[in-house]
């Protein structure tokens, strides 16, 4: 394709030679010398009858042989891009000319725990080489696996020796049961040695070895396990297999299946591998096949091999290399076109001029789409991205083993999407998803994780959440409580905002106490008419009018002021609810203390030579009614100016509601104001009570006793229901005494009179009331 590329480095053209090293350390290293030295002797840098100019290496095709060819080819700066493996950046130095060419292995991982996390997988098994790559995946994995509280059932370090491997197995095969799924890393040689346990484990045992298993990318079906573990190929149905990606390259199908075995073209290999593959025997013209020997005709179908033999589409390690040669070409046409082409365009042999080492600092740049739509890049250590393909294996029953992608890793992804996967495509070997937990279920929201004493952490067990808390995911370590506005729902699992809690008007209890006032206004208002159409009656003039309409006009303003109290409280509202509420009552019970002082101070000046007569008038009343109220009123400001009642927002008391309060501010000039205006009940309550015996022309005062014997009755008993109260239950006791304490002065006070102004107005008489009659 690059030869044929009219863009790409025209008029050049480029071959290679391929070897194989069959994995031996010997060959690796010898192929290795030969490439660098002179034909027929193996003498590194010494090319002089060499006429191909070594412009790069590709290989090998695992970290092993990589590293083992890097520390050859580093030391002469060709450049090597092959399977990535493992050196510190500190080592940078010692391999300068090493590019990996497959992706970095650290995603994987991640992919492998998001995979684990995706089906809640937090119980599996790990089975590793027993070198330094499983050494390193291991030490790897694990942390990431506890950062995750994915636990280990069991961690096997597997030999690469057969026996030993399947001693091991069979020795730890109760182990493994344990596990519904299990991660295998390894090349292909330690999981044949596996294949092929199972297989042993299972014939002595006769009973079925069915996990999931979960393979890393370094595992790979070839055509070298051929049809010897068909049979053992069926453990790995239902396996999901994180492979390098790859893309659809129609054309390199096309040129797989048009393959003529008779026609290699100079590829050496396809004639061995043809008859491998097949199993038959090429055999010049005339010679005789002896036996059965199959012959081959050159016809043989590709297409119908198995995949676990031959696959036609490109796989990730053959895309892989093609991207190396790609990159290897691109870094050329860069170099030709930054000054190299004088070197490059000379006729004959002068190409030579061209080093390898030249390559390096282009090579560290390259970047390019392939021909399927890959953008590929490199960097200084090779390939930039990381991209891996994730496959479930299926085993048909024609015995062939087929792989299905269910998902992908992408690192240049955004965050959230770099992992994807359908669930719903997979075949499980189990025939349902795995459980593979330790603990009965993985805890829901709603309740948190509680590891028993001895057990590992992912053997929890789930406990609800404590009253007042949440946990808002599945798998909580904790639960935590919801924010002071908010309180836990039913489930446990999320918040829900609090209401907020105070006696509004649509309530029960705030539209009982609204009728109550409203009714109490109104009849106090029914009260003022009678007693103004009326006022010229003796039965009024003899109880002193402007006092009684005073009382009656605080009393009114008493019922009205219980409003302030009803409804979603305000910051005004909160200052002066309880100032207005006190000054108006106090004004109430002076008016009360007053008349009470008036029927007493009118008794006595009937008795001859009392010179209480002077004290009768408007100056005492006024006196009294204007001066216990400014004491009130004195006090209420002095509240409000250091430090007065403020709107406040309890969220703790009820679980479910904020209540919205009016804290005092100063419990002291709270409980203050409030024993004035009971030192104010009591004086009345007292005088009255001295004067209950008076004459029945004066017997005003029986009804002004029992009217202050219930409203400190009232008010005695507010105080430890209003302290043992919350919320809008504490505003409709101050509500309620309010109401009741008002009442209790307008009935017991003004009741009687107008029951003789409305239904008895015969008694309505100056002569009745000096007869010492009942009004």
């Amino acid at each position: 394709m690059i030869n044929k590329d009219l863009v790409l480095l025209p008029n050049i053209t480029l071959g290679f030679h391929i070897y194989d090293n069959r994995q031996i350390e010997r060959e690796i290293s010898f192929i290795s010398f030969s490439l660098l030295s002179t034909r027929g002797q193996t003498i590194p840098g010494y090319q002089c009858g060499r006429l191909d100019t070594l412009l790069s290496v590709i290989g090998g095709l695992n970290p092993k042989s990589s590293r083992q060819m890097a520390f050859i080819f580093s030391i002469f700066k060709v450049p090597q891009l092959g399977v990535g493996f493992e050196f510190s950046q500190g080592e940078r130095r010692v391999y300068p000319s090493f590019f990996r060419i497959n992706p970095k292995e650290s995603p994987q991982y991640v992919g492998l725990v998001q995979l684990l996390l995706h089906f809640q997988w937090n119980w599996v098994g790990l089975l590793a080489p027993e070198d330094d790559r499983g050494e390193c995946f291991v030490s790897t994995l694990t942390p990431m696996l506890k950062e995750k509280e994915i636990c280990l059932t069991f961690t096997e370090r597997l030999k690469s020796d057969f026996f030993a491997t399947m001693w091991k197995v069979l020795h730890s095969s109760k182990i493994w049961s344990e596990a519904e799924v299990i991660i295998l890393f390894g090349d292909s040689t330690s999981i044949i040695n596996v294949v092929t346990t199972m297989t042993v484990y299972e014939e002595w045992t006769k009973t079925s070895f069915c996990k999931v298993w979960i393979l890393t990318s370094h595992w790979k079906v070839s055509m070298g396990e051929s049809q010897d573990i068909v049979k053992g190929l069926k453990f790995f149905h239902g396996s999901l297999h994180f492979r390098d990606h790859t893309r659809d390259f129609s054309e390199f199908t096309n040129f797989i299946l048009s393959l003529d075995s008779f026609k290699p073209q100079g590829d050496a290999f396809l004639p061995q591998w043809w008859e491998k593959v097949f199993d038959c025997k090429f055999y010049k013209p005339g010679e005789i096949a002896p036996g059965r020997q199959k012959t081959c005709t050159g016809k043989e179908d590709l297409q119908y091999l198995p995949i676990y033999i031959f696959e036609t589409s490109m796989t990730g390690e053959s895309y892989n290399i093609y991207n190396a040669v790609y990159a290897l070409a691109h870094a050329l046409h860069a170099m030709y076109g930054s000054g190299g082409r004088p070197a490059l365009m000379r006729l004959g042999k002068r190409t030579s001029n061209v080093q390898s080492w030249q390559l390096l600092y282009y090579l560290r740049n390259v970047q390019f789409n392939s021909s399927a739509g890959g953008e590929v890049s490199f960097s200084e250590n090779g390939l930039e991205s990381s991209h891996f393909d994730l496959f479930n294996w299926l085993f048909l029953l024609n015995k062939s083993l087929v792989p299905m992608k269910i998902g992908q890793i992408e690192t240049r992804a955004l965050l959230g999407h770099d992992f994807t996967i359908n669930s719903d495509a997979i075949v499980w070997a189990t025939k349902k998803i795995p459980f593979a937990r330790c603990g009965m279920k993985r805890c829901h929201a709603g309740e948190k994780r509680r590891v028993p004493e001895g057990k590992p952490i992912c053997c929890y067990q789930c406990d609800a959440c404590p009253e007042g808390t949440i946990s808002n995911r599945t798998g909580a370590t904790d639960c935590e409580p919801c924010p002071e506005h908010q309180y836990p729902n039913k489930d446990k699992d999320k918040c829900t905002a609090k209401k907020i809690h105070f006696l509004a008007y649509q309530d029960t209890l705030g539209y009982t106490l609204t009728s109550l006032a409203l009714f109490l206004c109104m009849t106090t208002f029914a009260v003022l008419v009678i007693f103004y159409k009326h006022h010229d009656t003796p039965i009024i003039k003899a109880n002193n009018r402007d006092l009684t309409d005073i009382l009656l006009a605080s009393l009114l303003l008493c019922f009205l002021c219980s409003f302030l109290f009803i409804g979603r409280q305000g910051k005004l509202t909160c200052l002066f609810q309880q100032s207005a509420f006190a000054i108006l009552f106090s004004l109430a019970v002076s008016s009360v203390l007053a008349k009470t002082v008036m029927v007493v101070l009118a008794f006595m000046a009937t008795k001859p030579g009392n010179k209480t007569r002077k004290l009768l008038g408007k100056p005492l009343t006024n006196s009294i009614v204007i001066t216990c109220p400014l004491i009130q009123a004195v006090l209420c400001a002095t509240w409000l100016g250091t430090s007065p009642p403020f709107l406040n927002l309890d969220f703790h008391t009820l679980f479910r509601e904020i209540i919205l309060e009016c804290k005092q501010g100063s419990a002291v000039m709270f409980y203050g104001v409030l024993s004035y205006l009971g030192l104010l009940a009591l004086v009345s309550f007292t005088v009255a009570f001295l004067a209950r015996k008076l004459p029945n022309s004066f017997n005003e005062a029986k009804f002004i006793t029992f009217s202050m014997l219930i409203f400190c009755s009232v008010w005695i008993s507010f105080l430890p229901t209003y302290l043992s109260t919350k919320g809008k239950s504490m505003v409709a006791v101050e509500i309620f005494s309010i109401l009741a304490s008002g009442a209790a002065l307008l009935a017991c006070i003004f009741f009687p009179k107008c029951y003789i102004i409305l239904l008895r107005p015969e008694l309505n008489s100056r002569g009745n009331i000096t007869r010492n009659k009942t009004f």
